[in-house]
């Protein structure tokens, strides 16, 4: 369902992922232009270790040159679909959230482009009993709420327990399918507590259904912030969350505007990660990338002040920036862990012969052009990137040598499935690239033999709408990488048909048991090297199914004002650091 998910190498020993740094490939790598544009494959990975009691604790190190105080603004496509963190499960919605929402545990990024997991709200990044089925965090002294009041007990369960309520859709699945007894609550809004979550002074210990070593790498996800009972206005509150970390909701024009304040009863003595510089955030939305990119070139008034969460360098522009050396100063650029991709509805497409032919006939290289080319993406076979542990290069549907397509392929296997003319509704997301991309599809799998019919979705609600089950969508436009080490994070949300159902994250509704014991059994793999070629196993059943199409893999470019200081990348959120910027003076 997100765009994006983060992914990881984990220093524990039991589980393993990596997230990437920005790499220079030679001049002679596959779709490379010169030897500055960066290479997915050949990205270098890093470590993300758990850090100690004492990287849990704050102040966050300071950002060399960093002043207080100004305003700090965004151009950005769309507002958030969610801002309550059980619905966050997007990266630029778990981005704009980290200046007010804190959870047990979070990524401290350094000065070097490093990331440590460390507590966040809890004094370490908790400690881990019975194999692993048995997690305690205990909380700090002295963090408060925006209205003053202190972070309660109550609130760090009720935050775990309102995850079970009918309300909640579309954020994570991870802890109500781990904790015991959550196959059965319905939630705390009747009373009841979950008796697998224990309370005792300042700790809280989850019991857990299966031994999850990794289970405080999970709970640094934005979807597991946490949230004052008192001020729980259930469904509403995804439009108005209750702040915890250094900035609250000053004002909001749903789709046009969100204004960040500060929130005076933030203490940076109790908070390892985020900083605090601007006075001020104000996002803006409703703009296009070709609209943000040059108002980035012309760096004119509040623009100079400006930044984007989303919004990258327009494919359009590309050459003239990423050429363009003043310019270019003002771009952060870096390979992601994403896989951009297609899913096919098995429930509306049930032969795997025309879902094989959509592989065949798909415009890999048109798409890759018409997003800005080799500098901004990489044709993708699999749905690991090759920056993820476990990832096994291989090409089912004759991608390396036919990026273009293969029509004659295509329309052969149509024939054999009695298909010629088979219609396809496809939905994208309404922006400009959007709409040149679905033009390409449609011509290329006509030219195969299909009937097209285009579906443009709003962007805000995008993910929400492809995500019912009945939601009349032969393919749609999605993406994913992992939530956190390993590939299960990317496999078990989006693959297994554990995982159908509304608001979840398998938007082909891939329900195939041989897959399903698959993933189950590499879930169980300790050892990390015999995991990893499991997951690049499974990677290869799955597409032998073909219940998607890869497309690309990401290469992100980032453009901001020349006023806007300290613009860099959280490899645990997978998203610009909003908490280490500055405003120039």
């Amino acid at each position: 369902m997100s765009f994006s998910r983060r992914n990881f190498l984990i220093a524990t020993g039991v589980a393993a992922a990596s997230t990437t740094v920005l790499s220079a490939c030679s001049s002679d790598d596959k779709g490379a232009t010169d030897k500055n544009v960066p290479s997915v494959g050949k990205a270098k990975t890093m470590n993300i270790p758990v850090g100690t009691k004492a990287d849990s604790t704050g102040p966050a190190p300071e950002v060399a040159g960093a002043v207080k105080g100004g305003t700090l603004y965004s151009l950005d496509q769309f507002d958030m679909d969610h801002m309550d963190p059980a619905q966050i499960y997007v990266a630029t919605e778990g981005a704009i959230t980290r200046p007010i929402l804190r959870g047990l545990t979070g990524y401290k990024v350094d000065d070097k482009g490093g990331c440590t997991l460390v507590g966040d709200v809890a004094t370490d990044a908790g400690t881990m009993k019975n194999g692993g089925k048995t997690w305690s965090f205990t909380i700090k002294d002295g963090i408060k709420w925006e209205d003053g009041s202190d972070l309660s007990m109550d609130d760090v369960r009720h935050t775990f327990e309102r995850l079970f309520a009918s309300f909640v859709t579309e954020g994570p699945r991870y802890v109500q399918q781990w904790l015991v007894g959550g196959d059965k609550y319905k939630g705390p809004y009747d009373g009841k507590h979950i008796d697998s979550l224990e309370v005792s002074g300042n700790t809280i210990t989850f019991n857990l259904t299966e031994p999850r070593a990794d289970f405080n790498y999970t709970l640094a996800m934005p979807g597991y912030g946490l949230v004052n009972k008192k001020q729980d206005t259930k469904e509403k509150y995804d439009k108005r969350p209750f702040a915890l970390g250094p900035y609250r909701i000053g004002s909001r024009d749903i789709g046009k505007s969100l204004t960040y304040v500060r929130n005076d009863h933030w203490d940076p003595k109790t908070d390892p990660i985020r900083n605090a510089y601007p006075d001020k955030y104000v996002f803006q939305f409703g703009f296009e990338l070709v609209a943000s990119t040059d108002r980035y070139i012309a760096d004119k008034g509040n623009d100079q002040y400006a930044m984007s969460i989303f919004n990258e360098v327009a494919p359009e522009r590309v050459a003239q920036v990423m050429t363009n050396a003043t310019l270019k100063k003002r771009v952060l650029t870096q390979v992601d862990t994403v896989c951009y991709y297609w899913p096919i509805n098995t429930t509306r497409i049930k032969d795997v012969k025309i879902r094989q032919a959509i592989n065949y006939a798909w415009p890999h290289q048109q798409i890759q052009t018409i997003n800005g080319g080799p500098a901004t993406n990489e044709i993708a076979t699999t749905l690991l990137s090759p920056v993820t542990p476990g990832y096994e290069k291989f090409d089912l549907y004759g991608v390396d040598k036919k990026p273009g397509g293969d029509p004659v392929k295509a329309k052969a296997l149509l024939k054999e499935a009695n298909a010629i003319g088979h219609k396809l509704v496809i939905a994208y997301q309404q922006s400009d690239t959007q709409v040149k991309v679905a033009v390409a599809i449609k011509n290329a799998l006509e030219a195969a033999g299909f009937q097209v019919v285009n579906k443009q979705v709003d962007k805000s609600t995008f993910y929400s709408q492809i995500g019912k089950l009945d939601n009349g969508f032969d393919l749609m436009a999605a993406g994913w990488s992992p939530d956190w080490p390993n590939g299960y994070s990317v496999f078990y949300p989006c693959w297994d048909g554990k995982n159908i159902g509304d608001g979840r994250s398998n938007y082909a509704q891939l329900n195939d048991p041989s897959i399903n014991k698959a993933i189950e059994a590499a879930s169980k793999i300790a050892d990390v090297e015999q995991a990893n070629k499991a997951w690049g196993a499974v990677d290869r059943q799955i597409m032998e199914l073909a219940p998607v199409v890869p497309d690309y893999n990401k290469i992100r470019n980032w453009m901001y004002g020349s006023k806007v200081g300290n613009v860099v990348y959280d490899p645990g959120n997978t998203c610009v650091a909003l908490c280490k910027m500055y405003a120039k003076k």
